[in-house]
């Protein structure tokens, strides 16, 4: 007889799971659909890439070359080493330059240089030849603008620049110093 109660309650505590999975199956909320639009994106790397970045209004913002690129997998920005850039502004004038890394978003409106930081501006027109030097700037390619809180110095035809912090604007062409400014001052050769 205790043989048979023990089997009764075995079956009946079968039983009872069984009903509550079923419970839990039939209760639990349907899955979410997936957010995710089109196939999935990977992580990848490239050597020797060429980079033509696209702003929102569908103009090239910007171009870089570099030896090495990375995309992590979900995460849609680029973390690149020893990249050559060129900086486009609205009138179609041009920043060339150097960074030890950097670092764009996904979108292409954010643009971190890391590292030492050199870059040029050709004469064109009215513009003047201008150099920059300084390290760890950040780029609104959107906004056509750069600043940076690190030393730096700012090299045009007839003065060298110091201080620390700096802004640019590459629409208006306006370089800003933003604290213990120093300058040198050469003066222009008169024609015989």
């Amino acid at each position: 007889m205790k043989d048979r109660r023990t089997l009764v309650l075995i079956v009946v505590l079968a039983i009872a799971a069984a009903v509550t999975q079923l419970l839990v199956w039939w209760l639990k909320p349907p899955p979410k659909p997936s957010d995710m639009v089109g196939p999935p994106r990977s992580g990848y790397e490239l050597d020797d890439f060429t980079l033509r970045a696209l702003g929102q209004d569908g103009q090239l913002a910007f171009t870089m070359t570099a030896p090495h690129l990375a995309r992590r997998e979900g995460n849609d920005s680029l973390y690149i080493n020893a990249p050559r850039y060129t900086f486009i502004a609205t009138d179609g004038s041009v920043w060339h330059g150097t960074s030890q890394y950097a670092w764009v978003s996904s979108d292409n409106n954010l643009v971190k240089l890391i590292g030492k930081v050199d870059m040029l501006r050709p004469p064109a027109g009215k513009i003047s030849e201008a150099e920059i030097h300084t390290a760890d700037a950040t780029v609104w390619t959107q906004d056509k603008r750069m600043a940076t809180d690190a030393p730096s110095v700012i090299q045009e035809p007839g003065s060298i620049l110091r201080g620390v912090g700096m802004k640019a604007d590459f629409d208006t062409h306006t370089l800003d110093l933003l604290s213990d400014v120093h300058a040198t001052l050469t003066p222009h050769q008169r024609p015989h």
